[in-house]
Parts: C-alpha cells; sequence; structure tokens
C-alpha cells in the first residue's frame, strides 16, 4: 500500500489516535515546487498534519486550511486537505536553504520563524471556523499540538518528520495525532506519557521498516489499541483549465479587456501544484462573453 491514514481508538475509547505514512504525497509536492529540503520538511510536514486533520472532519465536502505565516525566510505555508485523505499545499518561498540546527537535523523551525497558525475549517455552514495560535516553535508538529489544546480544548500529542536522502529525494515521511478524551483516566495518561517519551522518533520508526500501525502500537503500548478505519492518502489538486476559466471570468469586465487589449496568451499558474495553464486571446473573447 502507498499512503495512508490509518484511525485507532485505544483504553477503551478514552483514546484517539490517527497515523499517516507520506513518502510518496511529500515527494510529489517537492517535485511539483522543486522546493529545498529544510522547506520539503517543512511543507511535508504540515501536509501530514492537515492530512489528518482532514480526516477528522465529518461531512464527506467538508475543507480544512492551515496556514502558517511567519517572519522565517518560508515567509509563509498553505495546506488544504479533505475527508478523504486528498492534501496539496505549497510554500511562498520554495528555495530556502539553511545551515542545519543545534541537533544537526533540517532547521524547520529557523526556516518557519515566529508568526502565527491560522486553521480554518469549511463545513458547508455560511461562516467557515477560523481558529489561531500563536507559533510555538515553527517546528510545526509541536504547534498543532499548541493549536489542539488551546483553540479546540482537545490534549492532543502530535509528531511528524521528513528525512531527506541524499540526492534531497524524500526518504521516509509520517506523522501522528494522539488525542485524549474527557474521560481518560490518570493512570491511562502516565502509561501514555511513557510510552512517548521512549518513542525514538517518526522518521526513525519508519525507516526500520515499520508500518503507520505499527508505530501507533508502540505508541498506545498496553493500552488496548483497536484499529477502527484505515484509508489511502495523496497529493492531490483538482485544478483544471474549467476551474481556472471560471476564476479568470469572475474577475470582471475590465480586466479581461485590459488582457485582449495586449494581444498576446496570458498564463494563470495554481499555487498548489504549480500547473500552468494557457489562454489564448480567442479564449479570453470568449469568456469575456461570459462575464458581467
Amino acid at each position: 500500500m502507498s499512503d495512508y491514514i490509518v484511525r485507532v481508538t485505544a483504553a477503551n475509547a478514552a483514546i484517539r489516535a490517527f497515523a499517516v505514512t507520506g513518502r510518496e504525497l511529500v515527494e510529489t509536492a517537492r517535485k511539483a515546487h522543486d522546493t529545498s529540503p529544510v522547506v520539503t520538511a517543512a511543507l511535508g510536514r504540515l501536509m501530514m498534519g492537515g492530512v489528518m486533520m482532514g480526516a477528522m472532519l465529518k461531512g464527506e465536502n467538508d475543507l480544512l486550511t492551515l496556514q502558517v505565516s511567519g517572519d522565517g525566510p518560508i515567509k509563509g505555508m498553505t495546506v488544504t486537505a479533505d475527508a478523504k485523505g486528498n492534501v496539496k499545499g505549497y510554500a511562498i518561498e520554495p528555495q530556502v536553504m539553511l545551515p542545519p540546527n543545534a541537533a544537526g537535523k533540517l532547521d524547520v523551525g529557523g526556516a518557519v520563524g515566529s508568526g502565527m497558525l491560522r486553521v480554518i475549517k469549511d463545513m458547508g455552514l455560511k461562516e467557515p471556523y477560523v481558529g489561531q495560535t500563536v507559533l510555538q516553535t515553527g517546528e510545526i508538529a509541536e504547534d498543532l499540538t499548541y493549536y489542539f489544546a488551546t483553540s479546540e480544548q482537545v490534549p492532543s500529542c502530535v509528531g511528524l518528520g521528513v528525512l531527506m536522502e541524499k540526492d534531497n529525494t524524500v526518504k521516509q515521511a509520517g506523522g501522528f495525532v494522539i488525542q485524549l478524551m474527557p474521560f481518560t483516566e490518570d493512570e491511562v495518561i502516565s502509561k501514555l506519557e511513557e510510552n512517548i517519551k521512549k518513542f525514538p522518533s517518526v522518521t526513525s520508526v519508519l525507516d526500520e521498516g515499520k508500518t503507520a500501525e505499527e508505530m501507533l502500537e508502540i505508541l498506545l503500548d498496553g493500552l488496548d489499541m483497536e484499529i477502527t478505519d484505515t484509508m489511502p492518502a495523496q497529493f492531490y489538486c483538482n485544478c483544471d483549465k474549467k476551474r481556472v476559466e471560471k476564476a479568470i471570468i469572475s474577475i470582471g469586465k475590465k480586466d479581461i479587456e485590459e488582457m485582449i487589449a495586449e494581444n498576446k496568451d496570458i498564463e494563470v499558474n495554481c499555487h498548489f501544484c504549480n500547473t500552468s495553464y494557457t489562454f489564448s486571446v480567442e479564449e479570453l473573447k470568449e469568456m469575456l462573453k461570459k462575464s458581467r
């Protein structure tokens, strides 16, 4: 199986947890945006956090957007995920290069810097839900842990990791989210804390060849884990020429007339997957007829 999400419960449903393997989806994003290693790691972590949070959505048309804005050289990242395991994302500055951090690892926190995390949930209501928290470390996992605790009042532990090959392709990528229900007993919490302390890292466990399920078995050892669901995860962008055409029509007659006056093809680029769409002057004239 390629990338997938597994959902489990443990300790008589006092704990719910998710884990994802995401090597292919992070590598797809890396290729689409030609990201440097530190940006691949930052965006990869945010996408895996996003795809697991997307799996928590109730409605099948619900959408989740994570926006990180920081004063680091990446400047910001946006990730969108749905309830079906699809995720897409981009960084404002894809080519950031930084020396390793004090631990000798990719300096994601330095690349992101200080700033804000916004979580937008569009659940088909009049207004989307928006939660906003201050970035704690810029390392993404701690920032999502803090968001869950403060905005959703759900005590959580988030782990995310991206491991790069020497040739800067993605070797391993994955993550987990463990959440406590309000009625969780103290001894369950103590056991879980003990397990988390002993847990090496997401990428080292995946690099040993372990699955997402096996990763959760280590984290939930002794807590009667039960698998409730698995589903595929993938980098997927739903843009196409028709959608882009609608977007151009929506900007209004005046702007389209200006484009036509320049008498040359225009190119429109999708931020999320970096696909470019070209429209000829004739196509723009057709769009003008449809605009108001």
